[in-house]
């Protein structure tokens, strides 16, 4: 899986993922909503044949939204 950065402020992630559709992302999503150091999660995918889904996660002052993302990716990860 490959992850591009496309904008990164201090509580602000925005990141485009090759490769992945809704089934992953939704999953994503999920976990990191769970997450109460999360305030905002979603992702966007034009379309599913032709481009690559951008997942945007914000969080609270006291974390990291890298932290997050890596977080709920470790979460994911142990479930399957």
């Amino acid at each position: 899986m490959k992850v591009k950065i496309l904008k990164r402020e201090p509580q602000e992630l925005k990141i485009e993922i090759e490769g992945e559709g809704h089934s992953f992302c939704n999953t994503l999503q999920k976990v990191l909503l769970e997450d109460k150091t999360v305030e905002m999660a979603g992702y966007d995918l034009h379309h599913p044949l032709i481009s690559n889904p951008i997942v945007y996660v914000r969080t609270g002052k006291k974390r990291k939204p890298e932290a997050a993302l890596r977080e709920a990716a470790q979460k994911l990860q142990q479930r399957n």
